[in-house]
């Protein structure tokens, strides 16, 4: 199965904080932000501008988005992905919401994973 995917425009921050905090409003813009709450931690991935020097944060990720929406029943779409990233040596951060997924690459990778997915027959657009 080919599967397009999309590179988002805005540079990317996983940020790590205590677990049961208020989410601070920096981490509420941008074309994309996920939360994710534990017992142990809360996790934000929002827009790397917008995330304070002193938060404890790992900068610099590039969103890809598997254009969808994504039925629940097909399998295997992640794996589809992530196989060629990491034959290629790219780590990757995954995300997903109810309509798709999303794979987060640092931009240092960001060239060779677009050249890793398309190798593999996965072509990749820029949205502006």
């Amino acid at each position: 199965m080919v599967l397009t995917l999309k590179l988002l425009p805005d540079p990317l921050a996983v940020c790590r904080l205590p677990a049961g905090g208020d989410i601070p409003p920096w981490a509420m813009a941008g074309s994309l932000r996920s939360i994710t709450w534990t017992k142990d931690e809360t996790s934000i991935v929002c827009r790397a501008t917008d995330v304070p020097e002193d938060v404890r944060a790992e900068r610099g990720w590039r969103a890809l988005v598997i254009d969808g929406p994504l039925d629940f029943a097909l399998t295997g779409i992640l794996a589809q992905i992530a196989h060629p990233l990491a034959d290629a040596g790219i780590p990757i951060f995954a995300l997903s919401t109810f309509d798709t997924d999303y794979v987060l690459v640092k931009d240092s990778d960001l060239k060779r994973a677009i050249n890793a997915l398309g190798e593999a027959g996965h072509p990749v657009q820029s949205i502006p």
